[in-house]
C-alpha cells in the first residue's frame, strides 16, 4: 500500500540490504589496492598501478562516478596499461556500474561474468579436514609461509615471484593481509587463501589448492578459517567472487549469497588463460 501522504512503497529490504552492500564493496574496492599502488586518474576510470611484486592491478570505475563511459577512456586506460607492461584488465560490479560494460566490449575486450557472493548465512556443518592435514592461520614468522605464498600459484600452474612470501609477510604484520593454509604432517601447504580487511570489510581472495591435494575439500576448509577469522576480528561484510555457479554452489555451503555480478574484461588471449583458471578452481 502507498506510504504517508501518498509516498510510493519503500523498497524491500533485500533491495535496501544490496545496496547498502554493494555502496560497502564499492568504496572497499578503491581502498584495498591503495596500500600496494598508486592510483592514475582517465576521467571516469581509475587505474591502480602495483608498487613492488604481487599480482598486477586493474583498471575499475573511479569511485562516485554516475555519468557515462565512451570506448575512447577505455582505449586511454588500455594504451597506458600497454605502455606499463601490465595486463589490460578491467574490473567493475554490473549492479552497480551498468553503463561500462558497452564501451568495453566496443573496445574489443571480452567481458567475463562471475557471482559476487556475501556472507549473509550461518554455515552449514562441514566435513573435517583429512586426518593428517591441519587448517590454520599463517603469520609473518611462520615456517609454512613460503610454502602457504606458493600454493595458489601452483593451483594454476604458476610460480610467485622472488620475494613475493616477504611482501605478503610484511602485509601481515600491517595488518593489511591475513593468510590461511592447510598443511600436511611436514607442515608443507597444499592449499591456502587470504582476506585482506579494511575497516569493517574484508574479501577472501586467492584460495587455491595445489594439484596433487585436490579433491579433498581443502580449498573450502580454508575459506572457511579466514571466514572464522575475519569474523573474530570484526569484520561486518565479508565478500568473495566466485570463478562460475558451480563454484558459487560451494561457496554457498559457507554462507555465502550472490548478491551481484562481477565483471572482468580482458583480451581475448587472455580470456583464453582465464579458462583454465576455471578448470583448475573447481578442482579444488
Amino acid at each position: 500500500m502507498p506510504g504517508a501522504a501518498g509516498n510510493p512503497p519503500a523498497p524491500a529490504p533485500c533491495r535496501l540490504y544490496r545496496d547498502r552492500v554493494l555502496n560497502l564493496i564499492e568504496s572497499y574496492y578503491d581502498a584495498v589496492p591503495r596500500s600496494a599502488a598508486r592510483a592514475e586518474e582517465f576521467g571516469p576510470l581509475t587505474l591502480f598501478v602495483r608498487e613492488g611484486q604481487g599480482w598486477p592491478y586493474y583498471a575499475r570505475p573511479a569511485l562516485g562516478h554516475a555519468g557515462p563511459f565512451g570506448a575512447e577512456a577505455v582505449e586511454k586506460v588500455r594504451a597506458r596499461q600497454r605502455e606499463l607492461g601490465v595486463p589490460e584488465a578491467f574490473e567493475w560490479v554490473a549492479e552497480t556500474t551498468p553503463g561500462l560494460r558497452a564501451a568495453v566490449e566496443e573496445s574489443g575486450l571480452v567481458v567475463r561474468e562471475h557471482p559476487l557472493m556475501v556472507l549473509t548465512e550461518a554455515a552449514e556443518e562441514l566435513p573435517a579436514p583429512p586426518r593428517d592435514v591441519t587448517v590454520r592461520m599463517v603469520g609473518a614468522g611462520d615456517p609454512a609461509l613460503e610454502t602457504a605464498v606458493a600454493a595458489p600459484y601452483a593451483a594454476f600452474g604458476a610460480a610467485p615471484a622472488p620475494g613475493a612470501a616477504a611482501q605478503v609477510a610484511a602485509r601481515i604484520q600491517a595488518g593489511l593481509t591475513r593468510l590461511a593454509a592447510a598443511l600436511d604432517p611436514s607442515g608443507t601447504a597444499l592449499a591456502a587463501g587470504q582476506h585482506q580487511p579494511v575497516g569493517a570489510v574484508t574479501e577472501v581472495v586467492g584460495v587455491g589448492t595445489r594439484p596433487e591435494a585436490r579433491r579433498r575439500g581443502l580449498g573450502l576448509a580454508v575459506t572457511a578459517a579466514l571466514v572464522a577469522d575475519a569474523r573474530a576480528r570484526g569484520a561486518e561484510t565479508v565478500f568473495l567472487t566466485a570463478t562460475d555457479e558451480t563454484v558459487a554452489r560451494l561457496y554457498a555451503r559457507l554462507g555465502f549469497r550472490t548478491v551481484a555480478t562481477a565483471l572482468i574484461a580482458e583480451p581475448a588471449e587472455a580470456d583464453a588463460d582465464a579458462d583454465a583458471e576455471v578448470d583448475a578452481e573447481q578442482a579444488g
